[in-house]
């Protein structure tokens, strides 16, 4: 597309563990993948933003001195943030031209919204002849999500789609923002990523209760504990206050502690090239937030069911927010395709669904390119 001055994508990601816990202050085990959403940008010397998408009819067309207006625009709602955050931000706009072309899919719990949102923030520096900063992207892009389209996400999604790195997870401290590549080292196994293809319709008001949820037990938990957020609790200082806590909190809160400490067994096992404990630790994930924190259903149960059950498979759990969305699982290379095969046909027979299979390379984050 040579009309076009750069290319610009940003990765989805693949959560290998550690769900729910981002916004609880604790640390996860993400990693960037060869799905993405890529920008082709140049500038267009008017006080517009203008936007076309590969899939979809019609242009958008944001005025520049009107960007805190579009909060209720679908599709263009996401850049829109974008936009009006990275100025809020000290940063200079420009006019210019924006050209969507996803490979995410939407409602997979892959995270296309981080891709895109990362994505547009790293285009419109180009376009105005900025250098930026991965993480100053991730954080702008997730204010975006939380204050202009309404969801209340963590910092997980966009930092792994802007920092990611080939080959390797990253653990993330979603605190401090402090990380660590950690190389993805599976012995003989190789990842495989199984969509439910269930509609995602519950997710940002179950999101958004879930948070609600935990911040109420950290604030029990305060009058008893010194600790700014959920992660910090250990598991026997959650035992010595569950009666402070109604039966349903005290569930979620489990849940986080719990999962702080199978992702840091995780990155262990991953540096070690454990991969049979790794696997466990993944159905362990699952098991914890199917009864404690309750993000999963029927479809994902029983999607993860069939993988677990499938003899070439060490493990395999949900991977995003939940209800819907996808799993990851491990599993013996060469079985790939049996795999795929078995866990299709059991999961299309329980649920009338049935699954997509998606690459699970790991790949960089922010790429940006001259064209």
């Amino acid at each position: 597309m040579p009309e076009y001055l750069y290319k610009v994508s940003a990765a989805g990601r693949v959560n290998l563990i550690g769900e729910h816990v981002d916004y609880c202050g604790g640390k996860v085990l993400p990693c960037a993948l060869s799905l993405r959403n890529t920008v082709y940008v140049r500038p267009n010397g008017t006080k517009s933003i203008r936007i076309r998408w590969t899939d979809l009819p019609g242009e958008v067309t944001l005025d520049l001195g009107r960007l805190n207006e579009y909060r209720s625009l679908k599709h263009a709602n996401y850049p829109a943030g974008c936009a009006y955050f990275w100025e809020q931000a000290g940063h200079r706009l420009v006019g210019c031209d924006l050209l969507m072309d996803c490979t995410v899919p939407f409602g997979s719990g892959l995270s296309s919204s981080a891709a895109i949102e990362v994505s547009t923030i790293a285009a419109l520096a180009l376009a105005a002849g900025e250098p930026f900063d991965p993480v100053e992207v991730a954080l702008v892009a997730q204010r975006a999500e939380n204050i202009y389209v309404g969801v209340n996400c963590g910092i997980m999604d966009q930092f792994v789609s802007a920092n990611g790195r080939a080959g390797h997870a990253i653990l993330l401290d979603c605190k401090t923002l402090t990380k660590e590549y950690i190389p993805v080292r599976l012995g003989d196994c190789a990842l495989v990523i199984a969509d439910s293809n269930k509609p995602h319709d519950l997710v940002v008001s179950k999101y958004n209760e879930r948070r609600e949820e935990v911040e109420s037990a950290l604030r029990t938990l305060q009058r008893r504990l010194e600790v700014n957020c959920l992660a910090e609790v250990m598991p026997y200082q959650l035992e010595e206050y569950k009666k402070m806590l109604p039966s349903v909190i005290y569930r979620r809160a489990k849940h986080v502690v719990e999962e702080c400490d199978r992702v840091r067994r995780a990155a262990t096992a991953l540096r070690t090239g454990d991969a049979e404990g790794f696997g466990a630790l993944l159905n362990a994930s699952h098991a914890s937030l199917s009864s404690l924190y309750e993000v999963t259903g029927r479809e994902l149960d029983s999607l993860v069911g069939a993988a677990q059950d499938f003899r070439g498979c060490l493990g395999s759990r949900m991977t995003g927010a939940g209800f819907g969305g996808c799993t990851v699982s491990l599993v013996k290379q060469g079985e790939e395709e049996a795999f795929k095969a078995y866990v299709s046909a059991r999961y299309e027979r329980e649920t009338g669904y049935r699954p997509s299979f998606y690459p699970a390379a790991v790949c960089d984050g922010i790429i940006t390119e001259n064209l």
